[in-house]
């Protein structure tokens, strides 16, 4: 059954027919003990998508926030899989072991983390997603971090296209050629790191646009991103923040002024790996190792 989200935040439909809300609560780097709480607020204050991933060891939070609020069946949930779990048979199990630590039956969008060509297995993972999607485990599938050159294989050697391509994306770094390729091929851009991880918010299209609408440079650039067309993730454990990461659906930015951040794109704004060379297994070993759970 379709499930109904708050009517304040759009929703946008995916090339499979389902509805996606446009704007999301990213999870990455909240500590596992904190999750509950967080998501709990983030539901509190309005958020119906939740983004998480196996690799951040805080499913189960999001899945106790979920129960406890009695919103399993109202908000949008998406989960990532790993890359030690790449490969047909992995995947399957891979997402038996999200769903138990969720607490779900179902996920409405599963992606494949990253590509990771040096093991040359996200093929063959890609079947297994459209397996799941068969067997009514999953809703939607999709990717993260997949390149033109990733995205067309897929398409190429399985004719499957990916519902939703999650990538690094804000006005320093936002990849046009990819932009427009995923808008081609009708695949929607979730965008992780929409602020940039703060330093797009400092920028003078930021700046301009917030003042001529009243408005925070923060709003300001997740704006930008609804008028792309993009999905937002932005993530935050601060309850004000939160707020104000939604409340970006009462203004409209100009055609001048979408065109200046547009102008901000540039190699040198990306901040996170690289999708042709990043192959880090993602396990809580290795997570841990480099801070991204504690």
């Amino acid at each position: 059954m379709a499930k109904t989200f708050d009517a304040s935040v759009p929703t946008i439909t995916l090339n499979d027919g389902s509805q996606i809300p446009q704007a999301g609560f990213g999870t990455f780097k909240i500590d596992p003990a904190d999750t509950q709480r967080a998501v709990e607020e983030a539901l509190e204050i309005g958020y119906r998508h939740i983004d998480t991933a196996s690799a951040y060891a805080n499913e189960a939070g999001v899945g106790a926030a979920l129960r406890a609020t009695g919103m399993v069946d109202s908000v949008y949930t998406v989960t990532k899989l790993r890359n030690a779990d790449q490969g047909y048979d992995n995947a399957l199990r891979a997402c038996e072991t999200s769903l138990k630590d969720l607490g779900l039956d179902r996920i409405d969008l599963y992606l494949i983390h990253w590509p990771v060509p040096t093991q040359d297995r996200y093929v063959e993972t890609w079947r297994a997603m459209r397996k799941l999607v068969d067997e009514g485990l999953v809703g939607s599938i999709g990717v993260c971090n997949f390149l033109p050159d990733h995205l067309r294989r897929l398409v190429d050697e399985t004719g499957v296209v990916p519902a939703v391509n999650q990538v690094e994306s804000h006005p320093a770094f936002w990849r046009p050629e990819l932009d427009a390729l995923c808008r081609e091929l009708g695949v929607v851009v979730e965008a992780y790191s929409p602020l940039g991880r703060g330093s797009d918010i400092e920028s003078e299209p930021a700046r301009a646009a917030a003042a001529a609408h009243g408005v925070t440079c923060a709003q300001a650039v997740l704006r930008w991103h609804i008028q792309k067309g993009h999905v937002i993730i932005p993530k935050s454990t601060h309850a004000e923040r939160m707020r104000e990461n939604l409340d970006v659906f009462g203004f409209e930015l100009t055609d001048a002024e979408m065109a200046a951040f547009d102008a901000l794109d540039c190699p040198e704004g990306q901040i996170s790996g690289d999708p042709n060379t990043f192959d880090r297994p993602q396990t809580l070993e290795d997570m841990m190792a480099r801070g991204n759970v504690k």
